[in-house]
């Protein structure tokens, strides 16, 4: 049965599902299905899409995770930042028609969907640990404006060719300024500041819907669609048909790294809001890898029930959190709200102004630009700060997918970097205490001009060993020639690798051609198997190997330099 609730996550809480936990979810689930038609029609636009598709995309995926997914306050829908993936993506890859670009956004979602499942099932939730804060925060604050850009096309109620690319979108804008239609930019405008003003007054208040009722009552009483507001116009009813996506073949290869890297970001957008409102609940646990699966089997269903992709929300999530949502009962109460949507009020939205979807999407996405990340990290980690803004100018300059790919790799340059120069202290007692600490950051310090204590923060393997081994013989030049013994405290040290023990051997016999000892503290027992395995423990002889720096000292404050060095000479004559 605990194996049946590790993979149906629905078992650990439908049993002993009550009365109070569905009038706790029931106004939840209106509230966040409200939501969820403004914004699944909005959310389409942005990803070229009819505005049907959006509300197909806010059905099954929501009903699917419920049953597999680990969060209970999880919103899952179509959200902005990947339906503007959808968009860039699908673009960039070919200029087709309508109809096969749909098909497209389709078979992007199945994919995206068999990716995030396939890692679920193989544990690599990981990998999205390559997407680290500053790049996610670099590429979500450009893509938010690009987002944010490209609705001015319906906010000035004029055609503005799309751009991914900030020069070409601004440039592109800035041509068609003298042809804004008047009573469209006032309707757009009157809602920004409409929604932001809700907003202020109860966050709980559904201002996307309030804004949406309020747009299509003054279209249609006021006629201003004669005037050149442009609308929503027919939605087509009924549920989503089942059909299996078709994938052509000639685009497979773009749409699998397209898919690919929705697959994570989307997994990343979804995992962090959960397990940030997990943090205020005590009843469940998140699980990354279970939620890949469920969030691909989401999206693999809705595929073949013309969904594109979706993952889960940031701002729904809140909402549901918000409104005391318990189970996952609230996602089906919103799926509910869609489906009955879907089925008869779809007619309602005919007078709907675009120009308030618009202005939904602006507020919507300004909220995702970061301000305060980097002037955090621009106190305390400036090279995460070169990270984020590179990640940020190569998004809203050269594409979506090329920012993404500069920020991992930079990524990976940087962990790597960081790895090849660690940081590497001298260490001395501090006075009155059996402490070793680094001296360039303690005053009152005991010089030991005979003993050299150097401390590692980090594995030493071949890309840093060199840079060891020079750090070192730094030290140990700066210490004169009253020095007699090294001792190397490994307590920081999680791992050597083959290289960093050969290097080690010819370090040692170095150091005692020099009439220097070298001793070994604080090794954990991992890296301790590493020296007996490899035979260097007796390279460094076990008279020369401690539990801590201060037992390293007393031994050789108690015997005699010399008495030592001749032990380590008899052990290398015998060895040799």
């Amino acid at each position: 049965m605990s194996l049946l609730k590790k993979y149906l996550p629905i078992l650990t809480w439908l049993p002993n599902y009550t009365r109070k936990d569905f009038f706790a979810d029931l106004p939840a689930g209106l509230t966040v299905g409200v939501m969820l038609i403004p914004q699944g029609i909005a959310y389409a636009l942005i990803a070229k899409l009819p505005p049907i598709y959006g509300l197909y995309a806010a059905l099954l995926p929501q009903i699917v995770y419920a049953i597999f997914g680990t969060s209970r306050q999880l919103a899952v829908g179509p959200v902005a930042m990947d339906s503007l993936i959808v968009a860039a993506g699908i673009t960039a890859i070919a200029n087709v028609p309508e109809e096969q670009y749909i098909f497209m956004a389709i078979a992007l979602a199945f994919m995206m969907g068999t990716i995030q499942f396939l890692l679920g099932v193989f544990r690599l939730g990981f990998l999205v640990s390559f997407l680290s804060r500053p790049v996610i925060s670099g590429f979500t604050s450009a893509a938010a404006i690009i987002i944010g850009l490209n609705q001015f096309k319906h906010l000035f109620g004029t055609e503005i060719e799309r751009s991914n690319q900030i020069h070409v979108l601004l440039y592109n804008t800035l041509q068609k300024v003298t042809e804004i239609n008047l009573p469209t930019f006032l309707i757009g405008i009157i809602t920004i500041v409409l929604i932001v003003t809700i907003k202020k007054i109860n966050k709980k208040i559904p201002t996307a819907l309030v804004v949406v009722v309020l747009g299509i009552i003054v279209v249609q009483f006021f006629g201003l669609d004669a005037y050149g507001v442009k609308i929503v116009k027919d939605i087509p009813e009924g549920l989503p048909k089942f059909s299996i996506p078709t994938i052509d073949m000639k685009f497979f290869s773009e749409l699998f790294t397209l898919s690919a890297t929705l697959a994570l970001i989307a997994f990343m957008e979804a995992i962090s809001v959960a397990k940030a409102v997990e943090e205020r609940h005590d009843d469940y646990k998140v699980d990354a890898n279970q939620e890949l699966i469920a969030l691909g089997l989401g999206n693999i269903v809705g595929a073949m029930f013309q969904s594109y992709p979706t993952t889960g929300g940031f701002s729904r999530t809140a909402v549901n959190d918000e409104s005391g949502a318990k189970t996952n009962m609230a996602a089906v109460i919103s799926a509910a709200v869609v489906a009955l949507t879907l089925l008869f009020l779809t007619p309602l939205f005919y007078y709907l102004p675009k120009s308030v979807l618009a202005a939904i999407i602006i507020v919507a996405v300004y909220g995702l630009i970061d301000f305060k990340y980097p002037k955090e990290l621009w106190k305390y980690k400036k090279d995460d700060l070169l990270m984020l803004i590179t990640t940020f100018v190569v998004t809203l300059t050269i594409g979506i997918k090329e920012g993404i790919l500069m920020g991992v790799l930079l990524s990976l340059v940087l962990l790597i970097y960081r790895s090849a120069r660690p940081h590497i202290a001298q260490c001395e007692q501090i006075e009155g205490t059996n402490y070793y600490k680094n001296i360039n950051r303690f005053e009152n310090i005991n010089q030991n001009p005979e003993v050299l204590i150097v401390r590692l923060d980090g594995q030493l393997y071949f890309a840093n060993i060199e840079y060891f081994k020079d750090q070192l013989f730094k030290m140990i030049a700066a210490k004169g020639n009253d020095l007699k013994i090294i001792v190397w405290n490994a307590e920081a040290v999680n791992h050597i690798d083959s290289s960093a023990v050969l290097m080690l051997r010819n370090l040692i016999a170095e150091l005692r051609a020099k009439n220097l000892l070298f001793a070994v503290a604080g090794a954990n027992g991992p890296v301790r198997d590493i020296l007996f395995k490899s035979g260097l423990a007796e390279d460094i002889t076990k008279e020369l190997m401690f539990a801590e720096v201060q037992k390293a000292l007393e031994c050789i404050e108690s015997d005699t330099h010399a008495d030592l060095q001749k032990k380590c000479k008899q052990i290398a004559l015998q060895r040799n």
